[in-house]
């Protein structure tokens, strides 16, 4: 029980990677002060109260991200702040407002409150491999991405049009993160992961395990997309490892495989034989191409990536158990 007798903070609770953040941060026998947007919404807040331990040392905060000194109280007598909360969808109408704002005014808030508080030895925060990917050099199957990699902002605006919104919002987030933690001494790790999927927590859909089930819903074709691919439990592992390993510095970037949505739509087929699944891809166009990215620092972290069909077969599991399909 590495964590008995200690506290520390997760913003964003009730998302997707947050709540198995909290899972397993009860397990090792941390206190967690967790903020919620609101703590009287039970799909917010019920799953993490029915947790193992979340009785005895799980404490629920309302907090805006963009309310200056609204994390301060929180993060008071924590050793760790796990940020995780950013909000997360792939169309925004307003870019600026849904995603830009809250992701880098909420970051910096809570990098403010971390900065005055004594008792705060390292926080850890939630990036995306979209802070990473988007620079301007190739990506091709014989290129190695690894944490060395920034996306530049202009080039995000450039090819990302609409769908820039979350791609920029992490990647001046991260920006904006570690220039206020150079700046301020604060001790700070980003955790970049890629296409998250895996088990759910919580009751509601989250966007990157929807791609999944937007696949066997019914879709008649497939993106002509390759993403990285990591499991959730994996991630949220990384982040407490991330806190706990005292030698442990800068970025780390997770993917356990990197794979075009064909590849995705075959492994569903074996797995699932009689599940409805697109037979054509979306575009005429070549198959846009994979690369490869470092798991030598993931590893560090003593991280044995779960392989990519245990990771779909668990999301497909837990789709049908809280009954977002029926085949």
């Amino acid at each position: 029980m590495s964590g008995a007798g200690k506290t520390v903070c997760v913003t964003g609770a009730s998302g997707y990677i947050a709540s198995w953040l909290v899972k397993l941060l009860l397990a090792k026998g941390y206190t967690v002060k967790a903020s919620v947007r609101d703590p009287n919404d039970p799909k917010k807040t019920e799953h993490l109260l029915a947790l193992d331990g979340a009785k005895e040392r799980l404490h629920l905060f309302k907090a805006n991200l963009l309310e200056e000194g609204s994390f301060d109280s929180l993060v008071d007598g924590c050793e760790g702040v796990f940020h995780t909360a950013s909000p997360v969808t792939f169309i925004a109408t307003d870019p600026q407002v849904e995603l830009i704002d809250p992701a880098v005014k909420g970051t910096l808030n809570v990098l403010g409150s971390c900065a005055k508080v004594p008792s705060v030895k390292r926080v850890v925060l939630t990036s995306s491999v979209a802070a990473v990917l988007y620079s301007r050099k190739p990506r091709t199957p014989d290129v190695v991405v690894d944490e060395t990699w920034f996306s530049d902002p202009k080039f995000c605006k450039e090819i990302l049009a609409q769908e820039s919104g979350y791609v920029l919002s992490k990647t001046l987030s991260e920006e904006a993160a570690w220039k206020f933690a150079k700046e301020k001494g604060v001790d700070m790790i980003t955790i970049n992961p890629s296409m998250v999927i895996g088990p759910l927590l919580q009751p509601t859909l989250n966007s990157s395990v929807k791609l999944i089930l937007d696949l066997v819903n019914g879709a008649q074709t497939f993106p002509n997309l390759t993403f990285g691919w990591v499991d959730v439990k994996d991630v949220a592992n990384a982040h407490i490892q991330a806190f706990e390993i005292p030698s442990a510095s800068g970025r780390f970037v997770f993917v356990s495989r990197v794979a075009h949505y064909s590849q995705i739509v075959k492994t569903l087929r074996e797995l699932y034989p009689t599940l409805n699944l697109p037979e054509k891809c979306a575009d005429d166009e070549p198959y846009m191409p994979t690369y490869q990215v470092s798991q030598e620092k993931a590893k560090s972290l003593g991280i044995n990536f779960i392989p990519l069909e245990v990771s779909l077969k668990e999301t497909i599991e837990s789709l049908k158990e809280k009954g977002f399909f029926s085949s």
